[in-house]
């Protein structure tokens, strides 16, 4: 059984990459925002929907950055085989999400699985460990050596 994930990379002017605080069934992870695919569904058309679901933010993609080239196996059912795809996409239009400040600044509800809180953190702060999910360590390490956040943003 595979697991298709659709993940994108977003910077702001402010020299900051977005990521995603969620408590998914009892466990606290930090990841980037994006989600599963669905059946019928392309990876561009997934990216879009899951950043308009999760952020009410519509992206516009603007380069593949890496699909997984390793098994992995979900941290959440222990049966099915991850391949996630990261993006890198730029806002359309002004970015309106509420973020958090501190990492998981939020309160669970009794009897809810899982909540999500989006969160900038700055550029020099950012590495593998500010991310909790194993590919997502990969494709932060990629980030941190192929991109300039001042020159994605800008343009």
């Amino acid at each position: 059984m595979f697991n298709v994930r659709v993940y994108g990379i977003l910077f702001n002017a402010q020299n900051q990459v977005l990521v995603s605080d969620e408590y998914i069934r009892g466990g606290y992870y930090t990841k980037f925002p994006g989600g599963g695919l669905e059946f019928g569904e392309g990876t561009l058309e997934c990216i879009k929907r899951e950043w308009v679901e999760e952020l009410n933010q519509q992206v516009e993609v603007v380069e593949h950055i890496y699909t997984t080239d390793f098994f992995q196996i979900s941290a959440f059912d222990n049966e099915s085989q991850i391949i996630s795809i990261y993006y890198l996409v730029k806002a359309v239009g002004p970015f309106i999400a509420p973020v958090l400040s501190k990492p998981f600044d939020f309160v669970v509800p009794a009897g809810v699985d899982e909540v999500e809180a989006a969160r900038w953190i700055d550029w020099d702060l950012f590495s593998s460990e500010s991310v909790t999910l194993p590919i997502d360590k990969v494709v932060a390490d990629l980030v941190k050596q192929k991109y300039n956040p001042v020159l994605i943003a800008s343009s």
